[in-house]
C-alpha cells in the first residue's frame, strides 16, 4: 500500500468520510498526477502527501457533509484550478453532471489528463474567464455553482451566481475570514438574486477554520451582471 493511500485513508477516517475502493483508487491516481504535472506547471504549492490529503481532498469532500446535492445535479466549479473541489466531488459522487471552468488552458489540459487516467468521460471542461462564460448558454443553467479559494465573497458572488438557475444554489468554500467576507457581500447577494441559507463552520484539523457558505438563487440575476473583470475587481458590489 502506497504511503499516500495510508495517509489518505487515515485522514478520511478522522473526518468520518466514507468512500468506496474505486474512489480511493482514483484519488491516489489523482495525487500522483498532481505531483507529476506540478513539476511542469504551477498547480499547487501544497504537495506533501499530508497536505494534499487534508487541505485539498478532504477539504473538498467536506462539502458533501453540509450540502445536499441531488442525484444527477448539474454542477459547475468556477475557477477550478487543479480541480478542487469539483473533480474530487465527481470522484465521490459519479452521478453529478460536472463542468470545470478555468481561465488557464494548461490547468484544463491537466484536468483532461486526470479524467482520462481515471476513466471519467462525462466531465465538461471550459476554457473561459468566469465573467465571460456567464454570458453564454451556460447562464441560469446549473443546480449548483461552487468555488473554493478564488476571490473575496462579494466578488465571487458576481462570478458564480449568474450560472445558477432560480432555485439552485451558489456554494462558497471559505477560510477563517468567512464571517467578515460574508458581511461585506450582503449587498452583492441581494443585488444578484440570492438569499443566504446557511454558513456551515468547521475545523479542518491542523488546517484550521473553514466555512461553507450556502446561497439560494431566489430571482434571476439582472442582465447587466456580471460586469467586466476590471469593474468587478475595482468596484465590488
Amino acid at each position: 500500500m502506497s504511503d499516500f493511500r495510508v495517509i489518505l485513508l487515515h485522514t478520511l477516517a478522522e473526518f468520518e468520510i466514507e468512500l468506496d475502493e474505486l474512489a480511493i483508487d482514483r484519488l491516489c491516481t489523482y495525487y500522483e498526477l498532481l505531483i507529476e504535472w506540478n513539476e511542469k506547471i504551477n498547480l499547487t504549492a501544497l504537495t506533501a502527501p499530508e497536505n494534499v490529503a487534508l487541505k485539498h481532498f478532504t477539504d473538498s469532500l467536506m462539502l458533501l457533509r453540509y450540502i445536499d446535492i441531488e442525484k444527477d445535479a448539474r454542477v459547475i466549479d468556477v475557477g477550478t484550478g487543479a480541480g478542487f473541489p469539483g473533480l474530487v466531488l465527481k470522484i465521490a459522487r459519479p452521478d453529478i453532471r460536472l463542468t470545470l471552468l478555468d481561465s488557464l488552458q494548461k490547468r484544463l489540459t491537466f484536468l483532461d489528463a486526470v479524467c482520462q487516467a481515471l476513466e471519467i468521460d462525462d466531465v465538461e471542461l471550459i476554457h473561459s474567464r468566469a465573467e465571460d462564460g456567464a454570458r453564454t448558454e451556460r447562464r441560469d443553467s446549473f443546480d449548483i455553482a461552487v468555488s473554493r479559494a478564488v476571490a473575496s465573497m462579494n466578488t465571487l458572488c458576481e462570478y458564480d451566481m449568474p450560472y445558477v438557475k432560480v432555485g439552485g444554489r451558489f456554494i462558497a468554500m471559505k477560510g477563517k475570514d468567512a464571517e467578515s467576507e460574508l458581511a461585506d457581500a450582503q449587498n452583492a447577494i441581494s443585488q444578484l438574486g440570492g438569499k443566504l441559507i446557511a454558513k456551515h463552520d468547521f475545523v479542518l484539523g491542523s488546517a484550521g477554520e473553514r466555512s461553507i457558505i450556502e446561497i439560494e438563487k431566489t430571482a434571476p440575476t439582472p442582465k447587466n451582471y456580471p460586469r467586466k473583470s476590471k469593474q468587478i475587481k475595482n468596484k465590488p458590489l
